[in-house]
């Protein structure tokens, strides 16, 4: 019994390697860029119905929690049925991989957004620079594992976090910093991962 445990250990052990080190591509281009074009449209929908973010930041807060979670919502079915149909046997090491090494930017981002709502309104105007830095940390955390060229997508986030940090007040709430920022990354993301799957269709 001894001998098969520390053999199905070994196989398993085996097998979180070998995703380790295999790209994945449980990411779909143009789910990705769905969300680029939510990021768009809920920026448009701030700028018509909520014209003084800093004075209803709870408002805000829905906004953009909001278009969050249905990104999120629509990344990770596409992302399960997507990596059971391209990795097959190593699907499930590959999806907890990848939601192992987002998840904790994902968590602190809200975790600060609660704190600072509740604790310090006053500088609630840096949340959308603090979601940026955050997610960008997830991207370049993701990095070892999707196409090289995404360390640009983490670049791209991390620049648009500081410069929105570096308005100082409550222009950082504009909605163009988020849709511009989000909605620009994401489809520098969705191009990313196009450009991965013609260049894997090349080479095979």
């Amino acid at each position: 019994m001894d001998d098969l445990n520390k053999a199905l250990g070994d196989i398993s052990s085996i097998r979180r390697q070998m995703a380790r080190s295999t790209e994945f591509r449980g990411y779909g281009p143009a789910t990705l860029a769905s969300t680029g074009f939510i990021a768009i449209v809920a920026a448009v929908a701030q700028q018509i119905w909520l014209t003084d973010p800093a004075r209803h930041v709870l408002v805000y807060l829905g906004i953009w929690f909001t278009t969050a979670a249905l990104s999120a919502g629509i990344i990770g079915t596409q992302m399960v049925t997507r990596a059971y149909r391209v990795h097959s046997g190593m699907a499930d090491e590959m999806i907890h991989m990848a939601v192992e090494q987002f998840l904790p930017s994902m968590g602190a981002g809200g975790l600060v957004s609660l704190v600072l709502v509740n604790r310090a309104p006053g500088v609630a105007w840096m949340l959308p620079s603090l979601w940026l830095v955050t997610f960008s940390l997830g991207v370049f955390a993701s990095c070892r594992f999707l196409p090289r060229l995404m360390v640009l997508a983490g670049v791209w986030y991390l620049a648009m976090g500081l410069i929105t940090l570096g308005l100082g007040d409550a222009r950082s709430l504009a909605p163009w910093t988020m849709g511009l920022s989000y909605g620009a990354g994401q489809l520098l993301v969705a191009a990313i991962l196009a450009l991965s799957t013609k260049e894997n269709r090349d080479e095979r």
